[in-house]
């Protein structure tokens, strides 16, 4: 069993230590044998700890990015395109109704326990994501499926009541990662002790401090990992990653503040890798507080907002969005109902008669853009006149009290890509966190599920997006540009296409 410890200390810098034997070096003796080179590890700056290493049980974005390294699913997006290519299954056919998925399985695949890969263990896992009563968050993506069969140890055929377009990036997703049935069976722990297929295995969580992970030498895919070892160092403070990069005590910090840029240009030991992320971000209002409930007061608070000026302090750049989808996604429904107009704001905000009223901004404090944009929204609010105060929380609080609670006034969050628009989209207009109700927008959604084909689904999605970039139960901010810190020996950092979910399968530590 995995040893996990628990603390609460605040992270410190890496500290190299040495230990001696004796009081000096010695010599090398001349017929001893040749030096072992030493592993080749990777020191990655995590911003927060998973709320669980178990990938159905969850929806917060840091698993699934951690879990990518642990786990896999039966198919994966393209390390370059994004498109849908084969992992644990070699290949899958569709039948001619759409209502039936044969996945052919690899031949020889071990989990991290010794296992084998075969059917057994895709079906069990499977059922267990559907399981809702005993704890998956994933289960609707499975609402379709009527029956998993297993006609070999290689071959599971998923039977669907009816057609449901997403299934196949559904399966594909993070929360889809498939675990040994054994494990399944006995009630294994996979929150703090996760057992996969991929790259890594899992070693240790001493939480608030580390991750450490070490290759796995049995992987499927010939030829990798190419490091030994990942130790993921868990680093709230966006100062200390910044720190800990340039002195070498990490070589990646996945996302770097805007003002640490230019120091990190002009350091000779470390180089910038720019990308546009596929996040929807976002300030997130709650349409069950009885002034936010009023769509003119959600109207007056988007025009109060400038997205290019927040997109550029906050988050060093990107793209502005008028509705809930990444600015890149084919999906995309490029309509614009709000500019900034902070006279009109006012204006809609006297005339549904909004006065002393206080709201409280749930910023999650390991997110140092989210925060530096949430005290912009609070300085914009404030001009217009609204009393917007700021509350901090850590990660953990926030998946549970905003995210799952509903406990919020506003708050500012990124939405992560999805490879497929129902899953970004499913939920909205039923509730869903910002507890917004439309039940047009809902049909609409169910019925672009159930339909197969972009150019038949596409309109669909068009109109439910119209529709929320009219009702605004967010300010849609805009897709931000990426700014990853990299030290100069390391090579082949993976962004996953539409995921946003780093992938060290092909990274190298020189």
């Amino acid at each position: 069993m995995k040893r996990i410890i628990c603390l609460a200390a605040v992270v410190m810098l890496l500290v190299p230590a040495f230990i001696f034997a004796g009081g000096g070096q010695e010599e090398p003796a001349a017929d001893s044998a040749p030096a072992v080179a030493e592993p080749a590890t990777l020191k990655f700056a995590l911003p927060g700890n998973p709320d669980s290493l178990d990938p159905p049980m969850t929806s917060g974005t840091l698993t699934f990015q951690v879990c990518k390294s642990i786990y896999d699913t039966l198919a994966e997006p393209d390390k370059d395109s994004g498109k849908l290519v084969p992992a644990l299954a070699e290949s899958w056919t569709v039948s001619d109704d759409n209502l039936s998925y044969t996945f052919n399985l690899r031949k020889g695949v071990k989990f991290h326990n010794g296992d084998t890969l075969t059917s057994a263990d895709v079906k069990a896992t499977f059922e267990r994501i559907m399981d809702e009563e005993g704890g998956s968050v994933q289960s609707k993506g499975m609402k379709a499926v009527t029956s998993i069969e297993t006609p070999d140890e290689s071959t599971v055929v998923f039977n669907l009541s009816e057609v449901y377009a997403p299934f196949l990036g559904f399966v594909s997703s993070g929360w889809c990662a498939v675990l040994p049935k054994s494990l399944i069976d006995s009630g294994h722990n996979f929150d703090s002790e996760p057992v996969g297929t991929g790259p890594f295995k899992f070693v240790e969580w001493v939480r608030d401090n580390k991750i450490i992970l070490e290759k796995n030498a049995d992987y499927w895919m010939a030829g990798l990992p190419m490091v030994d070892n990942v130790e993921m160092y868990i680093i709230p403070e966006t100062s200390v990653q910044v720190q800990s990069l340039m002195a070498g005590q990490v070589d990646v910090v996945f996302i770097v503040d805007t003002d640490s840029i230019p120091m990190l240009e002009a350091n000779p030991d470390v180089y910038l890798q720019e990308s546009l992320t596929s996040l929807i971000l976002v300030m997130a209002m709650n349409c069950e507080n009885p002034v936010l409930s009023n769509v003119k007061v959600r109207q007056a608070i988007n025009y109060a907002i400038d997205k290019q000026k927040i997109l550029d302090i906050a988050y060093g750049g990107g793209k502005p969005i008028n509705t809930f989808m990444d600015r890149a996604n084919a999906y995309y429904n490029d309509v614009e109902y709000y500019t900034y107009n902070p006279e009109k704001a006012k204006a809609l905000l006297k005339e549904a008669g909004v006065g002393d009223e206080e709201f409280e901004l749930f910023l999650p404090q390991n997110y140092a853009l989210h925060v530096t944009a949430g005290e912009m929204y609070q300085e914009m609010l404030s001009d217009v006149g609204l009393n917007v105060k700021i509350q901090l929380v850590d990660w953990s609080t926030w998946i549970s009290d905003v995210y799952k609670g509903g406990k919020y006034d506003m708050t500012v969050i990124g939405h992560t890509g999805k490879l497929d628009p129902d899953g970004t989209l499913n939920g909205y207009g039923a509730g869903k966190y910002v507890k917004w109700n439309n039940e047009e927008t809902a049909a609409l959604l169910k019925k672009a599920a159930t339909v197969v084909g972009y150019e038949n689904r596409k309109p669909l999605y068009d109109q439910a997006l119209d529709i929320m970039a009219q009702e605004v139960p967010f300010v849609y901010l805009g897709s931000s540009t990426r700014q990853t810190g990299i030290r100069n020996n390391v090579e082949g950092f993976v962004i996953t296409p539409k995921l946003d979910t780093f992938d060290f399968r092909w990274t190298v530590v020189k």
